[in-house]
Formats: C-alpha cells, sequence, structure tokens
C-alpha cells in the first residue's frame, strides 16, 4: 500500500516532518525551516497538503470537511517519473503531475522499470522507494508538464508563488465560525456559504447618484454577465452582508477550481485584507508580507512578473472601508490601482461599505442585499439543523414572533448567529429592536464562557459582563478618528485593557486574533472586533457614558464629527436604544444637522425604549415632510417607516404626503391593507392625506408583466385611507382600469371627491370624474408618447382609439425608439413589439424618435418610398412629420412622378434628422423630390458615419451640405465604416466605396473599430495634414502600430496637429509622441 503521506519521516535537512501540524509553509504561524527552492517544491509535492499541511485546528471541522482530497493519490501503474492524474473532483490535488513519456526516457537516474507493483485488488504498493528517492520518482512533475529539476527558476518560482497563496487561502477559508465564543464548531466557506442577493448598477460610466438597480441571477454571473464587464468592479454591502465570506467563497473555487465558478480558469488570485496594509505602499511587498510570509523565496520583483506574465489574474481588494492609507497624501498603489494606473488590464475587485473617494469612469458597481427568506431556509438547513425539518420551523417560528428580527434577519452576519443562538437556547425571547436583541447575543457569549468555566481543569470566568468602560473608551476612539484604525497590537491593547480582560473577552470570541509579517517582516499577533458590529456596539456605550454625565456640554456636532451615520451607524441606533435620555438629544441634532436623514433618524427613534408618547413631538416633524418608502430601501428601513405610519395613525397625526416610491405591488382588498413588493404591509394609513404611486421604468422591451390596479383595488384604497384627499399614479409600470362603473361607486366616495390622477410617461394627465367613472385628459389637444415598453403601447393605443372615435385631434404622437415599419397594405405602423397603430385620422404631428447618441445604436430601418407615401395618405388631418435618429434610412429622394397631387397640395412638412449633433436637417421639397439641407447649429457640428451603404450616402450629403456652408465639422466619426485612403492621399474611401474629399473645415478625426496597420496609418496621417484646419486624430478601440518613426511623420503635421490619440479596448487613452514615436498613457 502507498505510505501515508502525513507520516512523519526524515526531511533531507534532518529535521523531522510536522505531519499535519501545519506550522511549515508559508504565511503560517510557526518558524519556517531553511532550505533551497528545489527542496521546498519537493516537500510541497510529498506532503499530503501543499507548503503547509492541514489546518491542524483539533476542531470538530474534521467531520464537516474532509481532508482526503488533499492527498495526492497515484491512480494507475506509472513508468519512470510517475504522473499525478488530473482529478475530475472539485477538490483537486495543489500539485498535479503529467505523463510525459518523450522527457521520462531521457531523465538521468531513472530506472526503465516500473518502480511500484500493482496487486490483484488494484492497490498500489511502494517497495522500492524512499526518502528523496520516493520523492524524486514520485512526485518530480508538476503541472506545468515537467520534472521539478527541468524547471527555469522563475517556473519554480511561479509554482511556489501559487501553492503558497492556495496554502494562505485554505487556512481562511477552513475556519469559517458562525457564533464566536463557541470555538470548537469550525467549518470550511463551501459548507455554510449560502448567496445573499446581488444586484448591479446597469450604467455606462460609474455614477455616485441614485440610480435604478438589477439583480444579478449568482455571485457566479460577477466575471460571465456581459453587462457588468469590465477591470474594475466595486462590491458594496452594508456591515455583516458577507462581503468577506463572499471573498473566502471566492478562493475556495479557486483552490478547487470548482466547476462553473468565475475563478475556475484563473490562474493567479491575490486576495488582501485592506485594513493589514497600513503603511504599505507597495501591492507587490503587500502580498509578499500578508500571503508569502516571512523571509519568502519570492520577491516583489518576482510577483510582479508572474502577475503580470500570469494568463489569467484577478486581484481582490477586501474591506476598503478599513484601508487605513484611503485619506493618506503619499500615493500608495491601491490609489493607482483605482485610477487604472496600476494593473490596468487586471480585473480587480474591491469590497467596501462606501465608495472611494476616486473611481476609474469604467467601474463597474455591484452590491450585496442580504438575505430573503429562501436565503434563509437554505442556511439553516445547510449549517444548523441539516434535515430537521421540525427544528427548522422552531426556529422560523421564533423569527416570526420577532417581527424586527426579520428585517435584522436580512443581515446574513446577524441572521447566522441569530438561527445559531435560536437553535441552542430555549428560553429565546421576543425583541423590539435591534439594541434588544444585541444585549441579549452578548449576554449569551458571557453565560456560554461561564457555564463552560465550571468545567474541570478550566480557567474561571472572573470578571463583570457589565463593566467595560476601558473597552468602550478603546472602541470609540478607533471609529471616531478621520480615519479609522481598529485593529491594534496585541501588546498595546492588553496594556490598555489588562490580561485578565483581554483573555476573557478573546475567549468571548468578541475579538479575534490574526498573526502577521509587518512591512519589515517581522511577525506580531494583531488583535480586532470579530465584526465592526461590536465595535460599534461598545463604541455607544461610550458616547451614552459622555451625553448621560450630569452637566455635560459636550457639542454633538464635534463628538460625531467623524462618525458618518451611512458609516457607522449601529452607533447612532444603539445609543438612542441604550439610552432613552441620549436618544432624545441624538434625534433632534441629526434632524437638525444632516438633511435627508429623515428616514435613517426612524431607525433611531425605533431603537429608543420607553413611552411613545416621548417621540411624539418628533413624529409630527416627520409627518409634516413627505414619507418616502423606496424599492431600494433595506426591509427593516421599510419596516421602521411602516411603524413610523402606525405611531401616527394610532394618535391622529396627519400624515401630509406619502410617496411609494417604485414599491409597491398590490391592495389587499380582503385585509385592506397595502403590500409592497418587500411583502411588509401597511397596514394603517388611514390619516394619510396625498398618496403618490410612482412605478418603475422598466428598460426590457418586450416585457408585459406589469401592475393592474382593478376598480375594486382603487375603491378599496380609497374606503382604507380614511384621511385620503389626493391619490396619483405615474409610471408605465401600472395598468388602471379604463373606467369606474357609477353603482360601483359608494356615495361617500362621491361626496369626498378625491383627486384621483395617472400621469403617464407621455406626460399627460388622466383625472378619474367621479360623475360617470370615467378618465379625462386635462388637455384640449393631448400629446401621446409612446416607448418601446409593451404595457405603455398597450395604454396609449387605447387612449388613441378612445380620442379618435371622440373625434378629438393628438397635437403630436411621439413614437419613442418603438417604430418599426408602415405596413401599406394594411395602412398601418408596426411597433417594435408587433402591435399595430391603426388610429392616425386625427394625429397633427408624426414624431419618429429613435437612437439619441448614447450606447448601441438598435437594428437599422429603412423607410422605404412606398411606406413614406403611404403613411402620409393614411394621416388625414397630419401637418408634419419628423424622423430622427441614427438608425433610420430614408429615402435619398422621392421621384416627382410618383408623388400624389393631393400631397403635393397639403404641403405636409417632412423632415429627417440622423441626430441633432449632426446640426443638419433634411427636409422633403414636393416640387421635385429632392432634400433640401438646413443648417441647425449655431456653432459646429459632429458627423457620424457607419458602416451600412444608404447611411454612408447620406453621411456623405451632409458632409457636402456643411462644406458648402462653410460650417465648421467639430468631429467626424467613422465607425466601422473606414476602409482606406487613395494613394493621392486627397480622399478618404469608405466600405461602400464611397469617398470623402480633404475637408478643410474638419477640427477632428475619429476612427472607430477599424485596425490599422503601418502602411494605411501613414496615409491617414498624409491626409489629416491636407485637412488646414485639423487639430486631433483618435484611433478608438483599434489596433494601431505599438511604434513609429518618428522621422516619417510629416513635419507640417506636428506642427498642425495637436495630439494623435488612441483609445486601447482596455479602456486607456495613450498619446503618441511626436519626438519619439511611442504612445505615452494619460
Amino acid at each position: 500500500m502507498d505510505r501515508d503521506p502525513s507520516d512523519d519521516r526524515e526531511l533531507p535537512d534532518g529535521n523531522p516532518s510536522p505531519g499535519g501540524d501545519g506550522n511549515l509553509g508559508p504565511g503560517r504561524h510557526g518558524t519556517r525551516q531553511g532550505g533551497s527552492l528545489m527542496s521546498w517544491l519537493q516537500l510541497a509535492a510529498r506532503r499530503h497538503t501543499p507548503f503547509g499541511g492541514t489546518s491542524g485546528r483539533g476542531s470538530s471541522h474534521s467531520s464537516q470537511h474532509s481532508h482526503q482530497s488533499d492527498i495526492i493519490h497515484i491512480q494507475r501503474p506509472l513508468h519512470r517519473a510517475d504522473e499525478i492524474a488530473p482529478s475530475t473532483s472539485r477538490d483537486v490535488p495543489m500539485i498535479e503531475v503529467t505523463d510525459d513519456q518523450d522527457d521520462a526516457s531521457t531523465d538521468e537516474g531513472m530506472s526503465a522499470t516500473d518502480p511500484m507493483e500493482q496487486t490483484g485488488s488494484g492497490e498500489r504498493m511502494d517497495s522500492v522507494c524512499t526518502g528523496d528517492d520516493w520523492v524524486l520518482r514520485h512526485h518530480s512533475r508538476t503541472s506545468l508538464g515537467k520534472p521539478l529539476h527541468r524547471l527555469t527558476e522563475k517556473q519554480k518560482k511561479k509554482l511556489f508563488f501559487i501553492e503558497a497563496l492556495r496554502t494562505r487561502y485554505k487556512v481562511d477559508y477552513d475556519k469559517i465560525q458562525p457564533i464566536p465564543y463557541i470555538k470548537d464548531r469550525l467549518y470550511c466557506v463551501d459548507k455554510v456559504y449560502v448567496e445573499g442577493g446581488f444586484e448591479f448598477m446597469p450604467t455606462e460610466h460609474v455614477t455616485r447618484g441614485s440610480s435604478s438597480w438589477e439583480r444579478l441571477e449568482s455571485y457566479k454571473s460577477v466575471f460571465s454577465d456581459q453587462r457588468i464587464q469590465s477591470v474594475r468592479r466595486i462590491f458594496e454591502g452594508e456591515p455583516g452582508y458577507g462581503k468577506t465570506t463572499f471573498t473566502l467563497q471566492l478562493a475556495y473555487d479557486w483552490c478547487h477550481r470548482v466547476e462553473g465558478s468565475p475563478m475556475q480558469d484563473v490562474e493567479v488570485l491575490i486576495i488582501l485584507r485592506m485594513r493589514q496594509l497600513s503603511g504599505i505602499r507597495s501591492i507587490y511587498r503587500a502580498i509578499e508580507v500578508y500571503l508569502l510570509g516571512s523571509d519568502p523565496l519570492v520577491r516583489e520583483a518576482d510577483i510582479a512578473a508572474i502577475i503580470r506574465e500570469s494568463k489569467s489574474a484577478v486581484v481582490i481588494l477586501d474591506g476598503y472601508d478599513e484601508y487605513p492609507d484611503q485619506h493618506s497624501r503619499r500615493e500608495t498603489d491601491v490609489q493607482r490601482i483605482l485610477k487604472l494606473d496600476l494593473f490596468a488590464n487586471t480585473p480587480v475587485i474591491l469590497t467596501t461599505r462606501y465608495l472611494p473617494d476616486y473611481l476609474a469612469p469604467i467601474t463597474k458597481r455591484v452590491r450585496l442585499t442580504g438575505f430573503d427568506e429562501i436565503a434563509r431556509d437554505e442556511y439553516i438547513r445547510k449549517a444548523v439543523v441539516g434535515e430537521d425539518k421540525v427544528a427548522l420551523s422552531i426556529i422560523k417560528a421564533r423569527l416570526k414572533e420577532n417581527p424586527v428580527l426579520e428585517d435584522l434577519c436580512q443581515v446574513p452576519l446577524i441572521f447566522v448567529m441569530f438561527a445559531h443562538i435560536a437553535y441552542e437556547n430555549q428560553d429565546f425571547q421576543n425583541f423590539k429592536s435591534v439594541t434588544e436583541f444585541f444585549r441579549y447575543m452578548i449576554r449569551c457569549f458571557h453565560e456560554h464562557l461561564k457555564n463552560k468555566s465550571k468545567e474541570l481543569n478550566t480557567v474561571r470566568y472572573s470578571i463583570d459582563e457589565n463593566d467595560h468602560a476601558a473597552l468602550d473608551k478603546l472602541a470609540f476612539l478607533a471609529i471616531s478618528q478621520e480615519n479609522q484604525w481598529i485593529t491594534w497590537s496585541r501588546e498595546e491593547i492588553c496594556k490598555q485593557l489588562g490580561q485578565d480582560f483581554y483573555k476573557t473577552y478573546l475567549a468571548l470570541g468578541i475579538f479575534v486574533e490574526e498573526e502577521v509579517s509587518s512591512y519589515n517582516s517581522s511577525r506580531e499577533v494583531k488583535v480586532r472586533f470579530y465584526h465592526k458590529l461590536f465595535c460599534e456596539w461598545y463604541a455607544a456605550h461610550h458616547i451614552v457614558h459622555i451625553l448621560s454625565q450630569p452637566g455635560q456640554s459636550v457639542s454633538l456636532k464635534e463628538l460625531f464629527r467623524h462618525m458618518k451615520p451611512e458609516d457607522v451607524q449601529y452607533v447612532y441606533r444603539f445609543a438612542c436604544g441604550l439610552n432613552q435620555d441620549v436618544g432624545n438629544s441624538i434625534v433632534p441634532y441629526l434632524q437638525r444637522s444632516r438633511g435627508g436623514l429623515d428616514r435613517f433618524t426612524i431607525l433611531c427613534l425605533l431603537e429608543k425604549s420607553g413611552d411613545v408618547k416621548g417621540i411624539l413631538g418628533s413624529v409630527h416633524h416627520m409627518c409634516s415632510q413627505t414619507v418616502i418608502i423606496k424599492e431600494g430601501d433595506n426591509r427593516m428601513l421599510q419596516r421602521s417607516t411602516i411603524q413610523l405610519l402606525d405611531i401616527a395613525a394610532g394618535h391622529g397625526i396627519l400624515v401630509s404626503s406619502l410617496h411609494l416610491d417604485q414599491c409597491f405591488s398590490n391592495f389587499d382588498v380582503t385585509n385592506t391593507c397595502i403590500v409592497l413588493k418587500s411583502g411588509h404591509r401597511l397596514t394603517n394609513p388611514k390619516t394619510v392625506e396625498v398618496l403618490r404611486v410612482s412605478g418603475r421604468i422598466r428598460e426590457t422591451v418586450g416585457d408585459s408583466k406589469g401592475i393592474e390596479v382593478t376598480r375594486e383595488v382603487l375603491l378599496g384604497l380609497f374606503q382604507t385611507c380614511g384621511s385620503l384627499k389626493e391619490i396619483r399614479f405615474e409610471g408605465r409600470e401600472f395598468l388602471l382600469p379604463h373606467s369606474v362603473p357609477t353603482e360601483m361607486i359608494p356615495p361617500t366616495l362621491k361626496t369626498r371627491k378625491i383627486i384621483v390622477s395617472y400621469e403617464d410617461t407621455r406626460g399627460m394627465i388622466h383625472q378619474l370624474n367621479w360623475d360617470d367613472g370615467h378618465w379625462q385628459t386635462t388637455t384640449s389637444e393631448p400629446a401621446l408618447r409612446i416607448s418601446q415598453e409593451v404595457l405603455d403601447q398597450q395604454w396609449a393605443l387605447e387612449e388613441l382609439a378612445r380620442l379618435t372615435t371622440d373625434g378629438i385631434p393628438v397635437s403630436c404622437l411621439h413614437l419613442d425608439q418603438c417604430f418599426s415599419k408602415f405596413e401599406v397594405t394594411n395602412a398601418c405602423i408596426v411597433l417594435t413589439s408587433g402591435l399595430r397603430v391603426t388610429n392616425l385620422k386625427t394625429v397633427k404631428v408624426l414624431h419618429v424618435g429613435g437612437f439619441t447618441g448614447r450606447g448601441t445604436i438598435p437594428s437599422r430601418i429603412e423607410v422605404t418610398r412606398e411606406e413614406l407615401l403611404g403613411l402620409l395618405q393614411t394621416c388625414e388631418t397630419l401637418e408634419e412629420i419628423r424622423f430622427e435618429g441614427l438608425e433610420y434610412f430614408l429615402p435619398l429622394s422621392i421621384p416627382a412622378e410618383r408623388i400624389p397631387t393631393t400631397l403635393k397640395t397639403r404641403n405636409i412638412k417632412v423632415s429627417y434628422e440622423r441626430d441633432r449633433k449632426h446640426g443638419v436637417v433634411h427636409q422633403l421639397n414636393w416640387d421635385d423630390g429632392q432634400w433640401q439641407h438646413q443648417i441647425t447649429a449655431d456653432g459646429s457640428v459632429m458627423v457620424f458615419i457607419f458602416q451600412e451603404e444608404l447611411d454612408q450616402q447620406w453621411g456623405m450629403k451632409e458632409l457636402a451640405a456643411l462644406s458648402t456652408a462653410g460650417v465648421s465639422i467639430n468631429r467626424l466619426l467613422l465607425d466601422r465604416s473606414f476602409s482606406n485612403i487613395t494613394d493621392n492621399t486627397q480622399s478618404i474611401i469608405l466600405t461602400s466605396g464611397c469617398t470623402i474629399p480633404v475637408l478643410h473645415t474638419l477640427l477632428e478625426l475619429w476612427i472607430r473599430y477599424t485596425d490599422v496597420d503601418l502602411e494605411m496609418f501613414l496615409r491617414v496621417l498624409a491626409y489629416i495634414k491636407e485637412c488646414t484646419q485639423i487639430t486631433e486624430l483618435n484611433f478608438y478601440d483599434c489596433e494601431v502600430p505599438d511604434k513609429v518613426d518618428p522621422g516619417i511623420i510629416p513635419p507640417l503635421l506636428k506642427e498642425r496637429v495637436d495630439h494623435v490619440d488612441r483609445h486601447s479596448k482596455a479602456g486607456i487613452w495613450y498619446r503618441l509622441d511626436f519626438n519619439t514615436g511611442n504612445w505615452k498613457r494619460f
């Protein structure tokens, strides 16, 4: 049988093997023995875990996560140099050995016979090899496909580097501790990781303002979803939302090459904890210090080369909000990474609670939204109760009994502790606030330690759990600084708190130790809180101590100067919950000093204990303004707002306006309550005076799913909201009833005369007439706008049909990016959804709008002569028709003999503007059927020419008109339409064969998505030299020569043109240096 690789044996240098104690590898807690790089690689090959063995935790984790997968298995008789067959399981060996018969046959010292014998049962026996000979024969080949002794020094370093990373990450992902005070219950991250929600902001460039968020299917979509493709991604999340656990899951996936994971094909994965990087400006130094350990065999220059030359690398910077040097005046590599000055082509993920001061425009934002009910159930089954359905139902029931915790438990960290505590504590109680729950949780920590200390041969629990003033001050000082510092050395914290106190809180699990290498290569133990929430908990106690002193005159503005609520919200909430009098000071301070913090103030109000009457003044103030509930609000915030409305209703306080912003789901007629999309219910909105319900502006074409507001729902809303004076529905998301039969309207509603209106996205307001139950428009000649949305199209078509039937003129029908074609046979317009517009008789102006110049141009649409003439004849009252948009191609002319006399007589204005940036409007001349060109721009204009032949012909018309008028052409953009330059360099040749002569009014030439070789590049330079006013040449996402001989650049060009730039496909701009011929980044 194979000898157990974990058996103790003598190493080449005479030192005993550490077996599975994990004290030998880089980045571990022990002292590494000496030896060459070769001996380390050989040692790694023979150890059952690479470069460091098992974690050596001595915990119950071994039953949770087997280490069997880490053993290197030999699967068949091998010849000369043995092969380790690549594993097909998720737990692949850290060092793979490949079979190479050609190389093996020439290995010196290798026997031509198989040193292994095979038993009849298929098991293998080692009858020959021992010691170093065993290592060289059985593990002499690496994943690089060569024997170890044949690797170059660079390859050896790369192998060591990757295996050292895997060893480091294994230490971290193998010790997940759901309840900090139970230290003998550790899990591998893969055994407990449950996905919460992931959303991304679908903007072309990063934005800090409010915007819509869209859901990601899974964390595995981070790299595969085309909508967030970028080399810079920010992952935002509130405290406890699982940002670090997410990075550990990625580390596990990378180490085990998990199929389907975004890490599966990544060659190098770098994960750094930002809180550890104080004073280290170099990212390579940080990797060396914190991931490779002391005296590494791979140095900074080696690390830089490995990352630069790797097939694929990913860098994860975890916890930017805890980065000590984020405001440093001396630029660090982290700042350079954010600016794209470093790792410009390497994907970087940054996790944080808030956005950095600077972000590259290409950065994509993703946020973690926490646990929903499905994720909570999955975690309970996966990590707490297994398949015990009764236990699962008990935990869920306890959650239902604590409505405030139902919202809190959207935060994964809190829910994980809740699930385990609720499962193990029979005296689990009901809670009214976060403060109450946290107080109970801390008590559980202490009770567990007290009980454990009663066992034989254990250290007695000897401290007062309520005496932690020194810790309170320490926590407050940590987070009240401008640059938060929440990590201490063990010596420092013991000096401030005392050895006994420190050891107790370490045993409680509130403190966590980390042994790290410092920037000067020394090793020390760092101490931090189990989570920042604990730091905020104790800091809140210190604030309460300060503000509750008799006669204190502390300025709240000065006290909270560096504590932004969005960064440390729980400090405020805990302080309000710990002491009602302190809360009565903090809430008014927030209302006075921080505009727009009303919703946050709600959370602080609800944390306060005591009589509700004490906060009625604050409730009055809040309700005198608009109360907003947003779809993007977390569940706790929505629940808090609902409780505020309940308090107002219970005390007869009128709510001037309630705005349900994209969060309304329906009205439960049976239970007479408003249901939000989050599942929360507004059961008592009886004091609301104005209810504004706005809908989401969805961008998905063809999505016909909307929210139907039936007659019963509408009437139920009126009757439930007893103080209601007005209700407004806004947006295309709602489908309201076309009428309400008068017999269904209660007399009380007719008497109250509630204003009921619906404002659609066309800006058209419909108001319900209580006398006949029909909707009325507010204008005599309404304008209708139809968008790409199916719901919007359906509503508008019905409204258009009603207006046509009633003979009401439509001043303008705007088809906004939804026109597909005109069916001559059926005399109707076909929309992009397939719906047809047949009621066109009363339309005065038809506006066919299209692409606005942002994003990707949709499918091109050609409007033929027959379609244009048919459309004009169908619209009997038409006075004007306008086509706007780069996607439309209109006929270049209409033969005069094909124009009906009636159309000439009506003299309908027909205009075509490809884009407003062009500054050229084409208007049809009915006398000859030709287009006349009108220059609308006051100054310079831009002209875009794309790859379609008809588009290029229209572009030529515009350029000719602009040149004739002598108008400056600010920019000519050739998008996939550039082909070449004529031999005499006097004209640009387009892909259709059209040619653009030298333009003396051209200022900028942009060539996009067309690769250019050196010869063509020089021809382009020669062409722009002839353009007397040109100042700039740009190649956008084009392959261009890496270097140009400066001697062949025309001198006149250097004098005339300010700069020649190129934009790489990675989003980086470079400028041509005329003196050296090199491209320099700018």
